[in-house]
Formats: structure tokens, C-alpha cells, sequence
């Protein structure tokens, strides 16, 4: 349902980060369409979704819905570490005509694999639409295991996909030979490996200043051309690698502004990039003529 290559959207903010920069995600939107993009995510952890208010979260959702209308997939996040509230905001992304939910797992409670079968059990029950499910134990402070997540697509109707970011290609096996749930990389490094097991595409941080090329190497991996998809994936890597050499996102809101894609602003407790991280992200810029 969500294969391919799909943008984690960056949320642009004015310069002083009071607002939402709302003719700039217009924009961007736009190019990634354009650009071949399969489906846009706002409202995740690039889109700095823990410093929005619900108001703005909500206001973000309606906004990427009506600008998108229906020419890519919209699936923004709604997940919260509070059940009620990741209830509330899914029931708010089916109301505006979102095409699904990526929903964490609890964050902070670290709750027990029942606790989070629940969890997604209690959203799915007021939120018809499709959920996919997001594993990042970098963020969350725990893992679901592979035979937590067959539980929950197995016996929960519309849990359809994962984005899974655990870093392994291992806990992608262990899941797909458990279920057929639609596996999507969480890790821009991770696209191709993951899917020379099974994966089907990517939840993408790199595409939000390469969408084109992100989209090449899913459409590689999607027709079976994995000669082609390993040279995209070798072309890619370093910047990928380059992303996150700081907190997410913090270089890719920097490597947009130096592209003059963007302003740069992150709100607090996120801070501008280090100089050194600057020039590293100034000369592999440079590299990919993105300067």
C-alpha cells in the first residue's frame, strides 16, 4: 500500500521558528510531487512533530491533505506516548481525508508488548484507515520485537505496514517470516539491504533534498533491478550517512538552507548545526552539485 519512496517531510518554520512557514511546505510539496516522490509524511520526527502544538500538528495534517489532494499518499503521524491522545489526532488525519497513520510506539512509558499490542489495538478500533506502525528504539527507549509486530498485523485489520528503524536487517527477516506485513526502511542506509530480504521502499530523510534519486533507487528495487538499485545505493550512501551526523533534523534543515531550498529553523531544544558539521555538509554538498 505504501511502497516506494516516501518523504519524511521536514516542517519549514519562519526564521524566529514561531510559525509554521506554510507557503514554504507548499512549495516543497509541490517539487516533491514533481518530483516522483510516492508518499508524504508530515508531522514525524523530521517533522519535528514533539515541538508542534496539536493545533499546529493538526493544522499541518490539514494543510499537506488539501495541498496533496490525492496526487501522492498523505500519511502523517499521529502517534503519541498517550493512547487517547494518538487516538484523537488519527481520528483528526481519517476526518481530513489522510490516506493512512504512521503511529510510534510509546515512547518514554516503555510499555510491555501487551502494553503496546493495546496500544495500536485501542487507535485502530476509532481510526479506520491504514496504520503503519513505527519501530525506533533510538527514539523510544524500547523495541518491539518481531513477534510483537506479527501480533498486532495479524490480528489488527488495518495495521498494513511498518517503518521499521531498528537499524538490523535481522529484525526485517525475523518479521517477514512471521508475516506478510509491508516492510518500509527507517533508515536511508538501510533501503537497499533491507530490501534484498523483502523490503518494499523507504520512509526517507535523504529525499528531502534528493527525491528524484531516492525515488530511482525504489523503483529499482520495486522492478527487481538490484544491479541498478546497488549503484543508487553506492551513490547515495555518503550523503545519507552525512544526515545524521547530527540529531534529525538538524542537518537536513541545514543542507536545504545551504541549497536555498529553505530557511534554516528548529525549535528548542533542537539548536542550529556545528560549524564542523556545517563544512562537512558544505563539501558533500558540494559533491552532489547541490551547491
Amino acid at each position: 500500500m505504501f511502497a516506494g519512496s516516501n518523504v519524511a517531510i521536514v516542517t519549514p518554520f519562519t526564521r524566529d521558528g514561531s510559525e509554521v512557514d506554510y507557503a514554504k511546505l507548499k512549495e516543497l510539496i509541490e517539487w516533491h510531487i514533481e518530483s516522483g516522490t510516492d508518499g508524504i509524511l508530515p508531522t514525524g520526527c523530521t517533522g519535528e512533530a514533539a515541538t508542534l502544538s496539536h493545533e499546529e500538528q493538526k493544522a499541518v495534517i490539514k494543510f499537506s491533505v488539501e495541498t496533496i489532494a490525492g496526487r501522492v499518499k498523505v500519511i502523517p503521524g499521529t502517534g503519541s506516548n498517550n493512547t487517547k491522545e494518538a487516538m484523537e489526532l488519527s481520528c483528526y488525519a481519517k476526518e481530513v481525508g489522510a490516506d493512512g497513520v504512521l503511529v510510534i510506539s510509546p515512547y518514554y512509558n516503555k510499555p510491555t508488548p501487551e502494553g503496546q499490542f493495546q496500544h495500536y489495538k485501542a487507535i485502530a478500533e476509532v481510526a479506520d484507515l491504514p496504520i503503519m506502525l513505527y519501530n525506533v528504539p533510538g527514539r523510544t527507549g524500547i523495541k518491539m520485537s518481531a513477534d510483537t509486530i506479527a501480533r498486532i498485523y495479524n490480528e489488527i485489520e488495518n495495521v498494513v505496514c511498518i517503518k521499521e528503524a531498528c537499524g538490523s536487517v535481522d529484525q526485517v527477516t525475523e518479521i517477514l517470516q512471521r508475516c506478510d506485513i509491508e516492510v518500509l526502511s527507517g533508515d536511508d542506509m538501510l533501503t537497499l539491504p533491507m530490501a534484498a530480504v523483502g523490503g518494499k521502499g523507504v520512509v526517507s530523510v535523504i529525499a528531502n533534498i534528493l527525491p528524484a534519486e531516492v525515488k530511482a533507487l525504489c523503483d529499482a528495487v520495486l522492478a527487481g533491478d538490484f544491479a541498478k538499485a546497488k549503484e543508487l545505493h553506492y551513490k547515495l550512501i555518503e550523503i545519507a550517512r552525512t544526515m545524521f551526523v547530527e540529531t534529525n533534523p538538524i542537518p537536513v534543515k541545514t543542507a536545504m538552507d545551504l541549497m536555498g531550498k529553505m530557511d534554516f529553523s528548529v525549535r528548542m531544544p533542537l539548536t542550529k548545526a556545528q560549524p564542523g558539521t556545517v563544512e562537512c555538509l558544505k563539501t558533500v554538498l558540494k559533491k552532489y552539485n547541490l551547491l
